[in-house]
């Protein structure tokens, strides 16, 4: 793809999104834009075909979307610690793009940024976003204002090495419900991460916060019939177009319906994790097995006109269980 207009500074360069909020496309600036403004009109781009990676075009798979499926809306990406192959981070890499991903998460803060832009180049995988890697331990929900200023530390790490490597989603924890009343620890969290939120947009990188079994926004001793209604609370108290959910339709399947879920959040789902559940057995499993309504979610995904990036989430392992999860993948999404 080539731009109408000089090429922005190294600092000012954004990972287009993949899956913009508000789900429409805007035109490229002229050179007179100003930065704030390239920014925030890169942010609500429609995945085009590539993904900027500091300084390097990296190609995407360009597929034509079909009204009444999900082919040509998804695009496969899993977390680096699933790819358990001997190696450099470029023999991992190759071994993500082997297996039919189109992208790859890293860790951060943590993360060798220098060494992932070599494998980024190396291989044509890109970097679509991070895992706050302290955030079970390092949390904003924490009694102690120390603490939470080191989540805060650790949150802006992890969104300025996500835009580094040309990523544009910062997956976060928000916290944990071992940490007070709710009333308390929702006000702490929405307090702490607020103060992210000028960065992230500065970056135009997305903070995305994952439904886990953290005790917050859910009840974690009650049944299948739970709504997303606090989640939908949380993320709109923030304020933000660049605070959404990194939904994972696994997590929550146990304490509710996950089509019903993504209809709930819908345009605040930024990206989607995904795994395995079952009721039956209260055990996460492979992704496609269990007993998961995956033809509700496809159903509801297209309710919602998500396009973007969805990550597995599971055990990983060698090149051939790889090749597994991104089969199981395309078979659960309906993709085959």
């Amino acid at each position: 793809m080539t731009f109408g207009f000089n090429p922005p500074s190294l600092d000012d360069r954004l990972a287009v999104s993949l899956n913009p909020f508000f789900q429409k496309a805007v035109s490229m600036p002229s050179p007179q834009t100003s930065r704030r403004s390239f920014i925030q009109a890169a942010a609500a781009v429609t995945a085009g075909g590539f993904v900027l990676n500091s300084g390097m075009a990296v190609a995407m798979p360009t597929m034509p979307a079909e009204e009444s499926t999900l082919k040509g809306r998804l695009y496969k990406t899993l977390k680096i610690g699933m790819v358990n192959v001997e190696g450099s981070l470029v023999d991992k890499f190759n071994a993500a793009k082997e297996a039919g991903f189109h992208g790859i998460e890293m860790n951060a803060p943590g993360m060798d940024v220098e060494e992932t832009k070599r494998a980024i180049a190396e291989t044509g995988l890109p970097v679509d976003g991070t895992v706050n890697s302290t955030h079970w331990q390092v949390r904003h929900t924490d009694p102690d204002a120390a603490v939470r200023a080191k989540a805060l530390e650790s949150l802006k790490d992890a969104i300025r090495m996500t835009h580094a490597v040309g990523g544009n989603t910062a997956l976060l924890v928000v916290g944990h419900g071992k940490d007070g009343p709710e009333e308390e620890i929702w006000k702490r969290s929405i307090d702490n991460i607020s103060q992210a939120l000028p960065l992230a947009s500065e970056l135009g990188v997305y903070i995305a916060i994952e439904n886990v079994w953290n005790q917050f926004l859910y009840d974690h001793d009650g049944d299948s019939t739970q709504s997303a209604a606090k989640f939908v609370k949380f993320v709109d108290e923030l304020n933000s177009p660049w605070v959404g959910m990194q939904f994972d339709i696994g997590n929550h399947w146990k304490y509710g319906s996950m089509g019903d879920w993504i209809r709930q959040l819908g345009r605040r789902i930024a990206k989607l994790d995904l795994k395995g559940f079952s009721r039956k057995d209260n055990k996460f499993t492979k992704i496609g097995e269990g007993d998961i309504d995956w033809a509700d979610v496809r159903k509801a995904l297209l309710e919602i006109n998500y396009t973007g990036w969805a990550a597995a989430e599971v055990g990983g392992g060698d090149l051939n269980r790889l090749k597994e999860i991104s089969a199981n993948m395309d078979v659960a999404f309906g993709l085959v």
